[in-house]
């Protein structure tokens, strides 16, 4: 089966740092297929909308949100099948469920793939 698997979440103070993992599994990402998704950091902080933090393209291209632009770096690691976010002096809005998303688009498939994982609690306070 797919799966995603998300960790590192924790508590930390303001300032501090966390490293995020994202394990993909399943016959989705076989063989060279895991670095031909676009992977994706997203968040939500409580009663927000959820948003974009970071994105690592197929071609190895990143993007940030610019409230993380200088924090925060994506990586993806493709002989472990994993992505990671390197959060760096964090702060109290930095706070939410972080999730890691897959998504993949070809011209064989008639859907596009979108996958989540379940999220991992990250917690900014002092």
């Amino acid at each position: 089966q797919v799966q995603l698997v998300e960790s590192g979440g924790g508590l930390v103070q303001p300032g501090g740092s966390l490293r995020l993992s994202c394990a993909a599994s399943g016959v989705a990402f076989n063989g060279r297929m895991f670095s031909r998704y676009k992977w994706s950091w997203y968040r939500q902080a409580p009663e927000k909308e959820r948003e974009l933090v970071a994105a690592v393209t197929d071609g190895g291209g990143t993007n940030y949100a610019d409230s993380v632009k200088g924090r925060f770096t994506v990586s993806r690691d493709d002989l472990k099948n994993t992505v990671s976010l390197q959060m760096n002096s964090l702060k109290p809005e930095d706070t939410g469920v972080y999730y890691c998303n897959a998504h993949f688009e070809s011209a064989i498939l008639r859907d596009p793939l979108n996958y989540w994982g379940q999220g991992t609690q990250v917690t900014v306070s002092s």
